[in-house]
């Protein structure tokens, strides 16, 4: 099983964001990194941020236990 994660701490910004966020779907984190990037950053909701903020996400391999 693997999570995709995206880290605001990668990206430096004015806001100084640490946010991290992740998912079990790249399509479900799609959905919350943008509203993210809408409400924090003041970006604007289009095919280009979308397609942007796809290509930060990172993949890690999990064990699939619940801590």
């Amino acid at each position: 099983m693997s999570r995709h994660t995206i880290d605001c701490r990668g990206y430096p910004s004015e806001a100084g964001c640490t946010v991290s966020i992740s998912a079990d779907s790249a399509d479900e984190l799609l959905e919350a990194a943008v509203q993210h990037a809408v409400s924090v950053h003041h970006h604007v909701d289009s095919p280009e941020l979308r397609q942007q903020l796809r290509t930060m996400f990172k993949t890690e391999a999990t064990s699939g236990a619940s801590t």
